[in-house]
């Protein structure tokens, strides 16, 4: 019974793969451009909202790096331990390092 199911699954992808195929040369054929045609501009947008987001988390963090700062830790090691400490994750939810708290810093 499984190997009829998995026949007819094979067939049916089969199936849908040209079904698909025909329908592109179809339009192809009657001129719509396939694809994005603005892509260097969805290719900007990402890359400023990227950008934006990455500033914004950078002015968020950065009050607590300057606090750790007075309190006394004075290498980028220690404030990525006082971070870390405080359970602050990282833009991508992991640990701080010393080059995450460089990179903030650089940005801000």
């Amino acid at each position: 019974m499984l190997h009829l199911f998995a026949a007819l699954a094979e067939t049916e992808r089969a199936l849908i793969s040209t079904r698909t195929r025909q329908a592109l040369s179809a339009a192809k054929a009657r001129g719509v451009t396939l694809g994005n045609p603005k892509l260097h501009v969805a290719r900007k947008n990402a890359v400023q909202a990227v950008q934006a987001e990455a500033d914004r988390y950078a002015a968020n963090v950065l009050p607590i790096i300057k606090e750790a700062q007075k309190a006394g830790a004075n290498t980028l090691r220690q404030i990525a331990g006082v971070l870390n400490a405080r359970g602050i994750p990282t833009a991508r939810g992991g640990q701080w390092y010393a080059q995450s708290v460089a990179n903030i810093i650089e940005r801000a």
